[in-house]
């Protein structure tokens, strides 16, 4: 069984569902809907995205893709932020203004988790 395949094959069970009826909701075949649980078949992005917003899940985690990288990428947005802010009379934030905006913006996000 590939990554995929387990991410669906437990989702598909926690939510107490027959393979028969994940494939009726996602509009396929029950055939396969089973050859991406075992791995013999990839869903198509269109397939994936579904299943995606069924589960509530990202497709990367579907992908089995780790959660770091989510994070990584939430730091790196953060620094874009602050690298375009400009304090009242048009100069870059200080060090100490960086530090103090980066722990508000990051305790929101947490926060909004």
């Amino acid at each position: 069984m590939n990554g995929i395949g387990i991410r669906i094959t437990e989702l598909r069970k926690q939510a107490g569902m027959s393979q028969f009826q994940l494939a009726k909701v996602l509009d396929i075949a029950t055939s396969t809907l089973g050859m991406y649980e075992t791995g013999k078949r990839e869903p198509s992005l269109k397939v994936l995205n579904r299943i995606a917003s069924y589960f509530n899940v990202s497709t990367d985690y579907l992908l089995g893709r780790p959660e770091k990288k989510t994070d990584a990428t939430k730091s790196d947005k953060i620094e874009d932020m602050l690298d375009s802010a400009m304090t009242f009379d048009g100069k870059p934030l200080s060090n100490n203004d960086r530090n103090v905006i980066r722990g508000m913006i990051e305790a929101y996000l947490k926060n909004k988790e």
